[in-house]
């Protein structure tokens, strides 16, 4: 049976030509701002992702919130009635509490249907990593894999995908809890940008700090092609928090790294990171070795 689903979240930042052209469905999480709840859909219907990093730019700040039991629930149902098996890669754990709330949904709904088959698999990878991972997903289940195989082909390649990135002000970090108030007020008045990756547990964090953007988009590339390898199913995304100019600066650096072209889509950072990194955020993803490092 391979007519199943492939299920994601918010957390994954693909575009709708993506989820068309792959089958992809996804479960959105939610985030509000100034007391009003938005649904942190992926193609920005109730707010356009330039308004969103604007607002921010003017000092609005984003709260973002986990996708809930319910939400998981009624997809689960909808598919179960339907006599489709389930596979859902969920944003990584590391940053996302919400596969544990698709977990408790699931077993609810398994009561109901008890016949039904939902897989879950935590990604450890957001933005555009996951991306990746669920489009991969979905070339092998066109190639006839099973629900169990790509399962076991996700848990066991995750981690080859990479996320190198920076953003261009602590301060928005600082307003999420992820750094203090002295290092963002130091880090701007030094031109500090910290280097961000993925690491092997799905956590992100600055591995090292560079001075000025132009050296943070140079690392970003060095590290970039330490990381890389060559597989048929190599693609690269590179995502922005409104800087799409920079966004193709990084690309053309990368092309140069890299001594040859390859295919690259550029697209916004979706709102869920976005509320924590802010504008100026900038980040690229493929497939290479695998990560080993871990946050300290």
């Amino acid at each position: 049976m391979n007519n199943y689903v492939i299920l994601t979240d918010t957390g994954c930042d693909l575009e709708a030509c993506f989820r068309e052209e792959y089958a992809i469905e996804y479960v959105p999480m939610h985030f509000s701002c100034d007391g009003k709840d938005y649904v942190a859909d992926l193609d920005w219907k109730q707010i356009s992702a330039k308004q969103f990093y604007d607002q921010m730019r003017e000092g609005k700040r984003f709260i973002t919130a986990q996708v809930n039991v319910a939400t998981y629930k009624q997809a689960f149902e909808q598919y179960a009635a339907q006599g489709k098996e389930v596979l859902y890669i969920a944003t990584s754990s590391g940053l996302s509490a919400s596969i544990e709330a698709s977990r408790v949904a699931r077993e609810e709904v398994l009561k109901q249907f008890p016949q039904a088959k939902i897989v879950i698999v935590d990604g450890l990878r957001a933005c555009y990593a996951l991306g990746l991972i669920v489009i991969r997903a979905s070339e092998l289940r066109a190639e006839g894999k099973s629900i169990d195989e790509v399962a076991a082909w996700v848990e066991e390649n995750r981690l080859t995908v990479h996320m190198i990135g920076s953003v261009d002000k602590l301060t928005y970090l600082k307003q999420a809890g992820r750094v203090s108030a002295a290092s963002a007020f130091f880090g701007g008045l030094l031109n500090i940008k910290p280097i961000i990756i993925a690491d092997a547990k799905g956590k992100n964090f600055a591995m090292e700090k560079v001075k000025g953007r132009m050296t943070s988009f140079k690392r970003i590339v060095e590290l970039a092609k330490e990381g890389w390898q060559d597989v048929a199913y190599q693609r690269v995304f590179i995502s922005h928090a409104d800087c799409p100019e920079e966004a193709e600066t990084l690309k053309n650096m990368l092309f140069e790294a890299l001594g040859k072209e390859v295919p690259v889509h550029i697209g916004y950072v979706g709102s869920c990171v976005g509320a924590s990194v802010g504008p100026g955020m900038i980040g690229v993803y493929f497939f290479g070795k695998e990560v080993t490092v871990n946050a300290k």
